[in-house]
């Protein structure tokens, strides 16, 4: 796994000593990602100048130093990722009459845009990656980003300068772009705790969007060219229905899983697997057991506080299945030191609170591995959350009812405060009791007062709502709109969760996590072609033995149904308590008045507000808190050097 970073001045404004100190000041800002060995390639007849940063997996031998270039002279690659099946792709080269010289996938890759083309050799692989690719013929730039969107890609224009880069203090230090906040993206960060693709925290400065391939000709504008779309995936797949049998259907999900899970533990590295003791991690670990010839190393992280420890669950599957497993039990002190380094580590504002477990328990895993295998993608592709089981039931029962007699409903669940719905709850055994009741009585009750139900999800998913109103002249949003093309709304929200939470939250937190570790982490879950055939499966096999069922049948023959079946909890935080008790001295510094009204982004009174109803216990608006908690941390963060 590396970094990488480049600039095209098509203008060649830039002296080529500049351009190239530009570069790898840029790359220097990325050492983690690569710290094994670093390049610089630049033509200052082109104007272009590469970075990169190594972290190396297979060919640990100079013939996978980076900038490369292909055997003809005419291609040149910065690359990010792992593309799985790349000794399949060498052969096929080679049977074309191309040589591919060392061992790398970035040989292979760079052989086979020439050989093919761009999309003729993407179509091919099978990994993670994202990569800039320069063609010294025509002078032109590609800029391309995997197909689920689990390595990141950012760029900028300005004037007819183009900027990249694998994260954005990358660019930042490129000293090229403007670092205007841009409103609309920070209403839409409060709304979803991360900023949707394509737009960033800055103005005019993007995300690549999953499956999508940048053109930047040596003259004119850019194109932006989508080579794979989940949502014409989902589509085909709903509309075929599943073409064999179950039996047939449930085999070939094995197949692809198992061989998922093989092609993934190539590597010139030692390597072990993220064990959450969920299912999709434990089916990941199961596989990649089965597949071993020695004990599999895995690593699990939990908290001392009760109701949120799950190490336990995890020892127990490694047990069973004979690993050798490592776990740590995190404290307010852990959370505590590792708080001021979340700005700098995910880049842009991001409040997704598992982030501090995330990056703990990667850092973890790198005192004893290089790679790790993770079961992430999992809920988003199989329907593992809660919520899609309960809301479109409730959402039925809701249609039945008139607007006159569902607005009643709202206020008589509303009148009883989420507190108060916690102490009914404990009438129901702490192993069946969802995790904060009230509050998702609170949340299910706002839901119910939208005519839309994807706009009803929303509601249920965002700390702010409606994000606006705590922004000032913000409007509008730069996230892209829903898929209406489908008819169950199971699948109507596994696409929106595909399409922007997946990579903008879940990925975007594994990737910041383990890179600042130095850790490669891979998820077999999102193999594409595992998203292809699980798309093609009746919503209604997914959801059957609560969610997930053909991953537990896949399980059922490695581990105990007893050992994996027990509630849903999802890498669940502390914050409700550390942000009265230890935290609060650093969230009150951050929520002055004075600091909530720099640059006159924020409503200071609201913020104000809802601080008071957390401390008090009268809400507990912890996930509210931590968007604006994360936004202020960045805006305090040293800032990238682009000097």
């Amino acid at each position: 796994m590396c970094g990488f970073a480049g600039i095209f001045d098509r203008p060649r404004r830039l002296a080529p000593d500049e351009r190239a100190a530009r570069v790898e000041r840029m790359a220097t800002t990325l050492a983690h990602r690569g710290p094994d060995d670093a390049g610089v390639w630049q033509d200052d007849d082109a104007g272009i100048a590469l970075g990169h940063r190594r972290l190396a997996i297979i060919d640990l031998t100079a013939a996978g130093h980076q900038p490369m270039t292909s055997s003809c002279g005419r291609y040149v690659i910065s690359y990010n990722g792992e593309i799985y099946n790349f000794r399949e792709i060498a052969a096929e080269l080679n049977r074309a009459g191309r040589a591919v010289a060392g061992r790398s996938d970035t040989a292979v890759l760079v052989e086979a845009c020439a050989e093919w083309g761009i999309e003729g050799a993407i179509e091919r692989c099978v990994g993670m990656f994202a990569f800039a690719l320069f063609d010294k013929g025509t002078r032109a730039l590609y800029l391309v980003r995997d197909r689920l969107g689990i390595k990141p890609l950012y760029w900028s224009q300005a004037g007819e300068t183009i900027v990249f880069g694998s994260e954005l203090k990358a660019l930042e230090a490129s000293g090229l772009i403007t670092r205007a906040i841009d409103r609309a993206a920070l209403a839409d960060y409060l709304k979803y705790a991360y900023i949707p693709a394509p737009a960033t925290i800055y103005e005019n400065t993007f995300k690549l969007p999953p499956g999508h391939l940048l053109t930047v000709p040596a003259n004119g504008a850019a194109q932006l060219t989508c080579y794979w779309d989940v949502r014409a995936v989902a589509r085909l797949g709903q509309g075929a229905g599943m073409q064999s049998d179950p039996g047939n259907a449930q085999d070939r999900l094995e197949e692809l899983l198992s061989d998922a899970v093989r092609s993934r533990l190539v590597s010139d590295v030692p390597l072990g697997a993220l064990l959450s003791g969920g299912i999709d991690s434990s089916t990941v670990t199961a596989l990649m057991q089965a597949a071993s010839t020695r004990p599999v190393k895995t690593f699990s992280i939990g908290f001392a506080e009760s109701g949120y420890d799950e190490s336990e669950n995890a020892a127990a599957i490694a047990r069973y299945l004979g690993t050798d497993h490592t776990g740590l039990t995190v404290t307010p002190g852990d959370a505590l030191a590792t708080i001021p380094e979340l700005a700098t580590w995910y880049d842009e504002p991001f409040a997704d609170s598992s982030q501090i477990p995330t990056l703990l328990l990667s850092r973890l895993t790198r005192q004893h591995v290089t790679v790790a295998l993770s079961g992430d993608g999992g809920d988003e592709v199989f329907a593992g959350y809660n919520r899609y089981r309960y809301l479109p039931g409730l959402w039925r029962r809701a249609g039945l009812m008139p607007h006159v007699v569902r607005r009643p409903a709202i206020r008589a669940l509303t009148m009883i405060s989420p507190n108060m719905w916690d102490s009914l709850a404990r009438i129901v055994p702490a192993r069946h009791r969802p995790r904060q009741f009230g509050e998702k009585v609170w949340k299910a009750a706002g839901a119910l007062g939208y005519a839309d139900f994807m706009a009803a999800y929303e509601s249920l998913l965002s700390p702010w709502h409606p994000a606006t109103r705590l922004v000032a002249g913000a409007t509008g949003s730069t996230a892209g709109g829903r898929d209406r093309g489908l008819v169950d709304p199971v699948a109507q929200m596994q696409l929106a969760d595909t399409l922007a939470y997946l990579p903008g939250d879940i990925l975007t937190k594994v990737d910041r996590a383990s890179m600042a570790a130095s850790l490669e982490v891979r998820v077999p879950l999102l193999d594409h072609r595992v998203v292809e055939h699980a798309w093609s499966l009746p919503r209604s096999w997914l959801m059957k033995d609560g969610g997930k069922a053909p991953l537990r049948h896949i399980l059922d023959k490695y581990v105990p149904r007893a050992l994996v079946d027990r509630p849903k909890s999802g890498f669940g935080v502390p914050i409700d308590s550390w942000l009265r008790g230890p935290l609060r001295g650093w969230a009150e510094d951050l929520l002055t008045p004075r600091a909530l009204a720099m640059d006159d982004l924020l409503d200071p009174a609201l913020v104000q507000e809802t601080w008071q109803q957390h401390l008090s216990g009268q809400r507990n608006n912890q996930h509210a808190l931590w968007t604006v908690l994360m936004f202020q941390a960045w805006r305090q963060r040293p800032l990238a050097s682009s000097a």
